[in-house]
Order: structure tokens, then C-alpha cells, then sequence
């Protein structure tokens, strides 16, 4: 199989390591960088950094890493699209709907593999919970409960906290799911002096009933990424910073000792803390578009499903606006 001529357009925070994952990938060689801010990181080795997507699209790509702020996003993959280049473009999508159902029109009229890139799909810990799940080991699903929350980041500055953070919560929730949400209510605050909001919590319906909470914000020293899933059987604790996956089993035995029980409840179940393997995933998202290309099987965020996240992030922020619970058209299939 010939090698894949990759190029990568931003060399921020999130640039520096699709670079590093580039340069080391299996069957990829990283043949051009730009950003019109230069190369603050210095990643770009002996490669000469160019100025945008037509100095990119003249190196001869095969395909391209988009990490440029959400703004550019369209301008960048429809030119990247209209030149026949397979994209990776960073999450979200696009900052509204409508930018983001014209990059999914376009590729998939043109042939391409376009993906989106929602790193949490590939957290060992979230892709244990999927299988397991799935494999019925927790039965039906009740809810899932996201918490996500830290320090403000600088480098965000054209979208808020819904479309740059809460966009994960909403993806990993249908995707180890594989429901779809069909309505959704929020509040939103802003405590940070922009225009952008800084926390959300927001509170939604699954397809099949299942009920979601999400919870973030750019307001804590304390940084958690935590998805909790509780079913019939127990709960699953994904912790996606450590890549931990622990499960809660119902109570089965009853906690005769009332100090005790104040502390933990009436009765205690198992706990297992899986071992499972951990990978980091912004190489396994980096191998799974990889083989896409190449017609292999592979588990990628398409852009069609990263166009039903925003639709998602935007009945947030209609939510938040106008006091009301919106509901959501049926989305795509996971």
C-alpha cells in the first residue's frame, strides 16, 4: 500500500500534537505544514511553514488535518473538498449548522472521507463502556451523566464553552449509547467578561428514553472528565483523563452497621476497575482515518454525525436563549 501524503493546516495547542502523531504514524509521511501565525511550537522540523490551504493543496496532499479556530473551518474544508483532499477537521464541525451541512454536503458529493474530530470516541475507557454495554452487560440504560470542567483556556476565542467542550459530552452520549437525542434543555452563564458563554447544564432525552445531564464549564481549578452511566444492573464510571473504566455493581448485600451505612448507603454491590489497555487516542483517531482512506474498515466520526453534535450544541444555546425545552429532528445513524 503507498504511502499517504498528509498535510496539517494550524499549529496551535492542538496542532503541536496532530504534528507529532503525523510524523510517527504507519503508512502516513507529513509533508506539509501552514499557519499564517508561523510555528510557535516548533513542530514543523525541516518542513518550511506555509501560509494557508492553497499552498497546502499545491504540496500534493492526499489528505489534511484541519487545527485552525472553528471559524475558518468551512472556508478551509470546502477549498480542501473542492480539491479532491480528504480532511480531518478539528471539533466542532463548524460554528453553526449551516456551515457545518455545507462541509458534509460537500465531501460526501465529492467521494471523500471527511471526519470530525471528536477524541473522545477513542478513550479506552469510553470504548470499553460501549462494548460492554452493548454486549448487555450493564442492561438498559437509564442515564448518563457527563461532568466536565477546568481552568479557562486563552486560546478558545470565537466559540463558547457548549460548541468547544459540551460538543464532546454530546458525541461520547450517543455514540457508546448509539441512541439519538431527540430534545434538549440548558441554562448557560457568563462569568468569564466575554461574549462566548463559560458553563452549561444541560439536561436531555435518547431515542430510546434514556435521560442525559451535562455539566461544564471553564470555571474550576479543578479539571474532571467523568461520564457516569447507570443501568439496570449498576453503574459505569468512565474517568477519560486516567482512561478508567470502573463498574458498580447493584447492592446485594445489605449494610447491617447504621455508621456505616450513613456513609454508604443501605446495601453494597462488587466494584471492578477493568484493565484494559490505553492507547492514546489521538493516534488511534489518527490510524482510524488512516485506514478509511485506504477503504479499510475503520470507526470514524463522520461529518454527517459531527453535523447532528452541533445541531445538538445550538438547541443548547436556542435552549439557554429562549427558557424552553427544544426538540431535535431525527439524527443520523451512529
Amino acid at each position: 500500500m503507498s504511502i499517504l501524503r498528509a498535510g496539517l493546516i494550524g499549529l496551535g495547542m492542538m496542532g503541536r500534537h496532530h504534528a507529532r502523531v503525523l510524523s510517527s504514524l504507519d503508512g502516513v509521511e507529513l509533508v506539509a505544514v501552514a499557519d499564517p501565525g508561523g510555528d510557535p511550537h516548533g513542530v514543523s522540523g525541516d518542513r518550511p511553514v506555509l501560509r494557508g490551504v492553497e499552498d497546502i493543496i499545491r504540496a500534493g496532499v492526499d489528505y489534511c488535518v484541519v487545527a485552525v479556530p472553528t471559524a475558518y473551518h468551512e472556508e478551509i474544508g470546502l477549498a480542501l473538498a473542492d480539491a479532491g483532499v480528504h480532511a480531518l477537521i478539528e471539533k466542532p464541525l463548524a460554528p453553526d449548522v449551516a456551515s457545518a451541512q455545507r462541509l458534509a454536503d460537500a465531501f460526501e458529493r465529492a467521494g471523500l472521507v471527511g471526519a470530525v474530530g471528536h477524541i473522545e470516541r477513542y478513550n479506552p475507557a469510553l470504548q470499553s463502556a460501549r462494548a460492554r454495554i452493548e454486549a448487555g452487560e450493564l442492561g438498559r440504560v437509564y442515564q448518563v451523566a457527563t461532568r466536565r470542567q477546568g481552568p479557562f483556556p486563552a486560546r478558545i476565542a470565537d466559540v463558547g464553552v457548549v460548541k468547544d467542550l459540551a460538543t464532546h459530552d454530546v458525541d461520547l452520549t450517543a455514540w457508546v449509547t448509539q441512541q439519538e437525542f431527540v430534545r434538549i434543555s440548558a441554562n448557560v452563564a457568563y462569568r468569564s467578561g466575554r461574549e462566548h458563554e463559560d458553563l452549561v447544564a444541560a439536561t436531555g432525552m435518547l431515542r430510546d428514553g434514556t435521560v442525559t445531564n451535562h455539566l461544564v464549564n471553564w470555571l474550576s481549578p479543578l479539571k474532571e472528565r467523568v461520564t457516569t452511566i447507570t443501568g439496570e444492573r449498576g453503574a459505569f464510571v468512565a474517568d477519560t483523563l486516567t482512561a478508567d473504566l470502573t463498574f458498580y455493581a447493584n447492592g446485594s448485600v445489605k449494610v447491617v452497621r447504621e455508621e456505616i451505612a450513613q456513609f454508604r448507603g443501605v446495601s453494597e454491590g462488587d466494584m471492578i476497575r477493568y484493565a484494559i489497555a490505553k492507547p492514546e487516542p489521538l493516534r488511534v483517531e489518527h490510524e482510524q482515518f488512516r485506514d478509511a482512506i485506504n477503504g479499510v474498515e475503520a470507526d470514524i466520526v463522520t461529518m454527517r454525525q459531527g453535523l447532528e453534535t452541533v445541531k445538538v450544541a445550538e438547541a443548547c444555546i436556542e435552549s439557554a436563549r429562549s427558557g424552553s425545552i427544544v426538540s431535535l429532528v431525527s439524527l443520523s445513524s451512529l
